[in-house]
């Protein structure tokens, strides 16, 4: 970097910041103004090329870094709501239309379909939950223990009999832990 005119500064403040791209600034309006000797030439530009790709460097591994780890939260969150919906579909339906018998006055083939449509929802969050403990990351569902604000959030506080206050009664959503940390709390109501 024999000569750094003050285009190619430009060009590089968006990856480089702070006291590094003041130092470049200054250093370059000193070059272009009042001049170098070339004792101080020679002094200066060694500092700024080791400087410069460094910096840079650093700034590309950090900006990589940044990406893969918000690539990684939207693949978590993805996953998240693929579970929920599976959990919400297989409850939405009730045993007593999936049972063999299905419901009064309906189709022996709608009752299959929907069978075969239940079993296959149930079999699919199945396999997706056996994944994710394979990975580490378990459901939780605290109905019935102590409210903990580290796992928990808390949606609404209801008074129920034989409740001891300050217990989980209510479960909105479940949460998810990944390795011991919680990664998403659990939504849920808390007893007064």
């Amino acid at each position: 970097m024999a000569s750094l005119n003050v285009y190619s500064v430009g060009k590089l403040a968006k990856y480089i910041s702070g006291p590094t791209l003041r130092t470049l600034r200054a250093n370059v309006y000193r070059s272009t103004v009042r001049g170098y000797s070339t004792e101080e030439k020679s002094k200066a530009e060694p500092e700024a090329e080791s400087k410069l790709p460094g910096s840079i460097e650093e700034c590309h591994k950090q900006i990589e870094t940044l990406t893969n780890d918000l690539n990684t939260l939207r693949n978590q969150a993805r996953d998240y709501e693929v579970a929920d919906t599976l959990a919400a579909a297989a409850e939405s339906v009730p045993e007593s239309e999936v049972s063999e018998g299905g419901a009064a006055g309906t189709e022996a083939g709608a009752a299959a379909a929907l069978r075969s449509l239940h079993d296959g929802v149930r079999l699919t969050r199945a396999q997706l939950t056996q994944v994710f403990s394979r990975h580490g990351l378990v459901s939780v569902s605290p109905l019935r223990e102590k409210f903990d604000p580290n796992l928990h959030e808390a949606l609404f506080q209801q008074e129920v009999e034989g409740a001891e206050p300050g217990t989980v009664v209510a479960v909105s959503k479940v949460g998810y832990k990944l390795h011991e940390r919680c990664v998403r709390p659990a939504l849920v109501g808390v007893a007064k």
